[in-house]
């Protein structure tokens, strides 16, 4: 086999191989003897099938499967042996001349075609010396609490029936249909909806209509929907709703106590309190994590500058690009409406999808030099997490795992991320920093598009 480098221009390599026929023979002449024991043919006793009968018989078939190996083998071997990572999958073009391919189908002809790759970018791994983190952290007030345990009991307080008008905090329970110029329109309707006045669950203006309504009671409710509606075909729509009123119902006092927390199913006030202060934490743990992160990130970002594979980059836009493209369809929005243009727009994103596969590079270099790995316990507790997503498909969702291997990948990628950021975490300057809630739960201008790694 003859391995010869065409181009190596940056991170672009291209290979041109040629596996002569003598060796496309050799191979061929291998098969044809290991087949001629197995195959058995009329008029021939098993074994003494003649080499040359088989050859005119199945040379073409076999010399498909030989080649096909080669080209699932050698890609493989010949970056390994260059000692190169290749960014994906590589191309394999092959000469589009069919006499050619018949030639070397018949043995008669070299087998030629070229491999075109990006290779991994190297770089030097630097130290964190310089690296400062400040960590916001947010002291839960019990009379934050308080406020969750109240509106706690607001969701969960009861209703009784009452023969007067509708006011606010009552609850309506009724049917209605709504309509565009006359005509009903798509999840517009629905029977026996419950629905608090004052809660602010339905479109602006039409709770507002119900106070005063009573048992019975037939109302037309006359409301246009919001320019930024979510569903692009009825925003700023005018729009009427047939309502039928079947009950009103006044809010019952719900006591705060043991008995009310065992109605919950925990066993006492104190305890329901506790719950209550874990998820809080929870939640701002996590808007921690989220800012200690994108801190980290953005430090690796400014530290670190090489050229990047541009199929990988190019992959890694589009997959951003059709989120961007899918947002904008669902919400009935254009560029414009985000005081911007396709044109900015591409350019951000592209920007983005640099980042992103710049600290993936980065944090996987990492990462392989601190050892770091994830094990089969923890694989399988992201599995089984995905499983729980999918109540009464756990089955399929499992085969699904089972049968792609990139599926598997998902789950270790960001895994994977999380455990070196850690380890960055344990190494650089990371100092607690007192903040409001208000501090901690802000969203940065660009956070939506933070670039994480994975």
């Amino acid at each position: 086999m003859q391995v010869t480098e065409t181009k190596a221009e940056g991170l672009k390599r291209e290979i041109e191989i040629v596996v002569p026929a003598s060796d496309l023979e050799a191979r061929l002449q291998t098969r044809l003897y290991e087949a001629k024991d197995r195959v058995q043919l009329k008029g021939f006793r098993p074994g003494k099938v003649p080499v040359g009968h088989l050859r005119k018989m199945y040379g073409k078939s076999l010399m498909a499967e030989i080649v096909n190996e080669i080209l699932t083998e050698t890609p493989r071997n010949v970056i390994a042996e260059r000692n190169e990572r290749s960014a994906m999958q590589p191309e394999i073009g092959m000469s589009e001349d069919e006499g050619e391919a018949e030639k070397v189908l018949s043995g008669g002809a070299d087998f030629k075609f070229t491999l075109s790759y990006e290779t991994l970018p190297s770089f030097e791994i630097k130290g964190t010396d310089g690296i400062k983190i400040e960590r916001p952290i947010v002291e839960v007030a019990d009379e934050e609490i308080d406020e969750q345990v109240k509106r706690i009991a607001e969701n969960a307080r009861t209703y009784a029936a009452k023969n007067g008008a509708a006011a606010e905090g009552d609850r309506v329970t009724m049917d209605f249909v709504g309509k565009v110029d006359g005509e009903p329109f798509e999840g517009g309707a629905a029977t026996d909806s419950n629905l608090v006045i004052g809660s602010k669950q339905f479109i602006p203006g039409f709770e507002d209509q119900l106070v005063g309504v009573k048992a019975g009671d037939q109302k037309t409710v006359e409301l246009t929907f919001p320019e930024d509606y979510g569903a692009a075909h009825l925003a700023g729509k005018a729009a009427t709703f047939d309502v039928t009123i079947k009950e009103v119902a006044a809010p019952e006092e719900t006591a705060i106590d043991d008995e009310f927390a065992t109605k919950l199913g925990v066993e006492s006030l104190d305890r329901l309190k506790t719950v209550v202060r874990e998820q809080i934490e929870s939640q701002y743990g996590q808007a921690t994590r989220q800012k200690v992160k994108r801190q980290l990130l953005d430090a690796l970002d400014e530290a670190y500058d090489f050229d990047l594979p541009e199929k990988l980059v190019e992959a890694e836009f589009t997959n951003i690009w059709n989120q961007v493209q899918s947002e904008l369809t669902n919400s009935g929005k254009s560029f414009e409406d985000e005081d911007t243009t396709e044109e900015k727009a591409r350019a951000e994103y592209r920007r983005l999808a640099e980042r992103r596969v710049r600290l993936g590079l980065v944090l996987s270099e990492i990462g392989e030099n601190a050892g770091v790995q994830i094990t089969d316990e923890e694989l399988q507790r992201a599995m089984f997490e995905q499983l729980r997503r999918y109540p009464g498909q756990e089955k399929e969702v499992y085969e699904y795992f089972q049968k792609n291997p990139d599926a598997v990948a998902s789950l270790r990628a960001p895994l994977y991320e999380e455990k070196v950021v850690d380890h960055l975490l344990s190494e650089v300057d990371v100092t607690d920093k007192t903040v409001s809630k208000e501090e901690l739960m802000a969203e940065d201008e660009d956070d939506k598009d933070a670039a994480l790694a994975s």
